[in-house]
């Protein structure tokens, strides 16, 4: 082996593992979504109470869609309660909130609302295909879509009173 070949092996690691230590370090939720700015993925789901609910039915108001499921604890079970205070205070303003209930049964996923009292629309998500158009990898994850359809942000982890003041006030 000669002395430049016993050098380029260590050397040629070292940029691997810069990456991956930048890749440990990173918070997911520092990530800006590809998904901000372009339009939001039309989606026709039914409702745990049998109604439908279409993206595109929501055109014209502000859509909160939010992914969720009951074996999400403690995160989804902090932000439901806050979920149902801005559907309650924003929806005569034209905000619609949308739960998206993921890889979950259907009586956990309906004691889980009747616990919190929701009265906003859920909807099972059971192949998973809104789930993957919106590229979440966790729940919750949170997508705010504008009047036009375009999605406006996104958040990773459970919401708080001031992160749905902060997302929906300039989409009003």
């Amino acid at each position: 082996m000669t002395r430049a070949m016993r050098w380029f092996v260590p050397l040629s690691v070292l940029p691997v593992l810069a990456l991956l230590a930048y890749g440990f370090r990173t918070d997911p939720r520092d990530i800006p979504s590809p998904l901000v700015g372009r339009m939001a993925s039309p989606f026709a789901l039914t409702s745990f109470d049998g109604a439908p609910v279409t993206l595109a039915g929501l055109r014209g108001k502000v859509v909160v869609v939010n992914f969720w499921a009951s074996w999400c604890n403690p995160a989804c079970y902090e932000e439901a309660p806050v979920l149902e205070r801005a559907w309650r205070e924003y929806r005569e303003r034209g905000v619609v909130v949308v739960g998206v209930d993921m890889q979950d049964t259907t009586e956990a996923a309906q004691a889980f609302i009747q616990r919190f009292g929701l009265t906003f629309a859920n909807a099972p998500d059971p192949q998973g295909k809104v789930a993957v158009e919106y590229g979440v990898y966790g729940v919750p994850e949170t997508f705010f879509v504008a009047r036009d359809g375009t999605i406006r942000a996104k958040h990773v982890g459970a919401l708080t009173d001031g992160v749905m003041r902060g997302k929906l006030e300039p989409l009003l």
